[in-house]
């Protein structure tokens, strides 16, 4: 019997502060710094984004979501036994936010780790649970995007710190005999480093570097197009599928542009295309299923369909999962 690993559960949240572009840009005008809702939604299709209260961590966010999936998928908490949690901010430096949010859901005993491929983040926290639930080493995986990037931005500078939110996704994946994960390509090429990273680190008590994010937004742009249409070609090849079969594309919310310009390479309409990024920003790790659990619970995405899932970000990563839901 071949075994499979299927989605039984989507889950997220987004912290109650809600701020619009217009929120942001007064601000940032207290600041000295000049933006506007135009601006923003020209370039990027932002409207507006979450931000965590002060006290709030990753794993705090990554529980709502975790709740939620684990509800949805018809299990308790106690059933899971693996955690993977995506995030590019944990709430310390380790242990890793995945074991505290094991023991804030009360799960436990069984293995609990964090992946850290920024924005490609949950791509390849899937496909890793993936493979130990295929290979029999689990049997129940919560897997979970979480970021607070809101703590790392630079208001300084508007070309970023508009871009970014903060929220927290999860799904539960369970061994199946039904093909669910159909196939998954994950890269990367660290010569791009430096073309979006923070570029800080703790040493004898204090930050050395910047621990504010900096990014050379046309140099993503370029990369992140061309890689995207390769990992989705790749992974459709991988499954013996064409672009014919995708009936919803949840690509990482990054950036309209960018969703438009994959979605026409791989000749679909953006009818076919889960949009969230209006609303939520670039929540980094946790955007994918951000957008999954949205398309799920919106009635868009049915159970049956074929959807790829698409990431890029810092490292330089990216990657694709192609699955059946």
């Amino acid at each position: 019997m071949t075994r499979y690993a299927r989605i039984t559960g989507t889950g997220s949240y987004l912290p109650e502060r809600r701020l619009t572009n217009d929120d942001l840009a007064a601000q940032l005008a207290e600041r000295g710094i000049e933006t506007s809702n135009e601006w923003i939604v020209e370039r990027t299709g932002i409207q507006a984004r979450h931000f965590a209260d002060a006290h709030a961590c990753s794993s705090d966010l990554a529980l709502e979501a975790s709740r939620k999936a684990i509800e949805a998928a018809g299990i308790t908490a106690q059933d899971i036994d693996l955690i993977i949690v995506a995030t590019s901010t944990p709430d310390m430096v380790f242990p890793s936010t995945a074991c505290i949010l094991q023991n804030k859901l009360g799960a436990n005993g069984c293995p609990a780790f964090d992946v850290q491929a920024v924005c490609s983040g949950f791509v390849y926290a899937l496909t890793v649970a993936d493979s130990m639930i295929r290979s029999g080493a689990a049997q129940r995986a919560l897997v979970v995007g979480a970021e607070v990037f809101s703590r790392i931005l630079n208001f300084n500078d508007r070309t970023t710190c508009v871009l970014f939110g903060d929220g927290a996704g999860a799904v539960v994946l369970e061994a199946s005999e039904q093909p669910g994960i159909l196939a998954c390509d994950l890269h990367a090429d660290g010569k791009h480093v430096d073309i979006l990273c923070v570029p800080g680190h703790v040493s004898g008590g204090e930050v050395l570097g910047s621990p504010l994010l900096v990014m050379d937004g046309q140099a993503v742009f370029k990369m992140a197009v061309g890689v995207l249409e390769k990992a989705a070609h790749a992974v459709l090849a991988k499954a013996g599928k064409t672009e014919a079969d995708i009936d919803w594309l949840v690509p990482h919310q990054a950036n309209i542009r960018i969703m438009q310009s994959t979605a026409r390479k791989l000749k679909l309409s953006m009818d076919k295309v889960i949009v969230t990024v209006d609303q939520h920003g670039n929540t980094s790790a946790a955007s994918i299923p951000l957008a999954l659990d949205h398309g799920v619970r919106s009635g868009q995405i049915q159970p049956g369909q074929t959807v790829m899932l698409e990431g890029v970000g810092g490292g330089f990563t990216w990657g694709a999962v192609l699955l059946n839901m």
